[in-house]
């Protein structure tokens, strides 16, 4: 398996329809510069180490900003007023002559780049995408206009965002080990300490809480060989690394999307360069809109959804997974059944319960079926530029059923986790639906 061990490089090409003849015919963005925006965010967070948690409030906010420039020009889209906590009157700028599509990209560009660490690299690409403006046919006036606007609006979503908490998890004391029999340890081989063990606090975009909703409780740890957690280890031993067919191994490195990865190289760790589960939905999210060719404000929308989705969905499975504690089956199996044995994927560092992949992804598939339908076929190759070929699915319910199996595989979760990771997943995907009052449409409806 191949990995990128540097950020990637993308060019930007803005796609505009420039039209024939001799009339002049206005430049318009597509889904695709929506897209660019996001990809670009990926590779800040490739650079930076973003966890999952944090690259789901990173891509929300940027989405929202883009949503929000263009709810005031186009009266379809809902207000998020609405649909938010705690979401302020955010103050139209007194700004004319700007484009709205260009003013929502800039809008998201402002706020990336204010949020990520790699920051700056965001204003090189926003300077690229002004250049491509320019040679596209944009006014330098439309230009100065769009940004200002956008701009504008992503100051005011800043202030929101700067408001749900985030900048307190650094005040609370650090995250101590219970060292209870079944509670979480830290794996190798990094033995990264617990990622996020306060990103519960952080205030939901739509839920009434973290704990909303309740899923069923974990199998209660047991050393006992009847019981069903033991039975749970035996399922997860028999998925041992060196046990796994071409198939199998193929689906687990799929999905994997593990930012912590490391690989021992002598007396040293090199970090894997490897996208999050949420920025994989994302990049599935782009792909679809493209697919569809749904419009940019139809592509802004699904986009939008699907990032609060994603971090809502985190906070709620974060909440669960520090309340719970559990063990990992690799801890679990090493302490009491098979020291030798090795799971394919590295497991990441935070507790078991729920499955985080399985959570997001039915979370974000939940949104997308809602727009595109349930029969909609795709080829996801987000991660090509790291050595992982394309898979084809024929909707997106079988592709998150698919990224919960690879969990197991994995030999990083447990049977239960998957399962009930992927029903609270369900709901938290509904319930953004219904804040959005959004109906299903049919496939490429727009």
């Amino acid at each position: 398996m191949k990995y990128l061990y540097f950020p990637v490089a993308i060019i930007l090409l803005i796609s505009v329809n420039l039209g024939c003849g001799p009339a002049k015919v206005t430049p318009k963005l597509t889904s695709a510069d929506i897209t660019k925006v996001i990809n670009q965010m990926m590779v800040g967070m490739l650079h930076d180490v973003t966890n999952p948690p944090l690259a789901a409030r990173f891509f929300s906010y940027t989405c929202i900003s883009g949503y929000e420039v263009l709810s005031k020009s186009d009266s379809k889209l809902q207000g998020l007023e609405s649909v938010l906590n705690n979401y302020p009157k955010i103050r139209n700028p007194s700004v004319t002559g700007f484009d709205p599509r260009l003013s929502a990209v800039f809008a998201m560009i402002a706020t990336a780049s204010k949020l990520q660490p790699s920051g700056p690299a965001m204003k090189v690409f926003e300077q690229k995408l002004i250049d491509s403006c320019l040679n596209a046919g944009f006014s330098r006036g439309k230009i100065d206009s769009s940004l200002k606007y956008g701009q504008q609006i992503s100051a005011q979503i800043m202030a929101y965002a700067k408001s749900d908490g985030y900048n307190k998890i650094s005040n609370y004391k650090r995250y101590t080990l219970t060292g209870t029999p079944g509670s979480w340890d830290p794996t190798p081989p990094a033995y990264i300490a617990a990622v996020e063990p306060y990103f519960s606090t952080v205030r939901p975009l739509t839920l009434k809480a973290s704990g909303q909703f309740v899923p069923a409780p974990p199998v209660p740890f047991s050393t006992d060989k009847g019981s069903a957690f033991y039975k749970y280890l035996l399922q997860c031993h028999s998925f041992d690394a060196d046990s796994l067919s071409t198939d199998q191994r193929t689906i687990a490195a799929f999905w994997d999307c593990n930012p912590f990865a490391v690989q021992d190289n002598g007396h040293m760790q090199i970090g894997l360069k490897k996208i999050s589960p949420g920025a994989h939905w994302m990049g599935i999210t782009g792909i679809a809109c493209k697919k569809a060719g749904a419009s940019f404000e139809r592509s802004m929308e699904v986009n939008t959804m699907v990032a609060i989705s994603l971090m809502d969905g985190f906070i709620a499975c974060w909440n669960e997974k520090y309340k719970t504690n559990r063990i990992r089956p690799e801890t679990a199996i090493h302490q009491y059944m098979d020291p030798r044995w090795h799971s394919f994927l590295q497991t990441p560092p935070f507790p078991e319960y729920l499955s985080g992949h399985s959570f997001i992804s039915s979370a974000a598939a939940g949104i997308l079926t809602s727009f595109f339908g349930d029969n909609f076929t795709y080829t996801d190759d987000v991660e090509v530029a790291f050595g992982i070929p394309p898979r084809k699915f024929s909707s997106f319910n079988k592709a998150a059923e698919e990224a919960g199996y690879s969990r197991l595989l994995g030999g990083i979760h447990f049977q239960d986790g998957i399962t009930n990771g992927k029903k609270q997943g369900e709901l938290v995907g509904a319930w953004v639906l219904g804040k959005f009052n959004h109906n299903s449409k049919p496939p490429g409806a727009q």
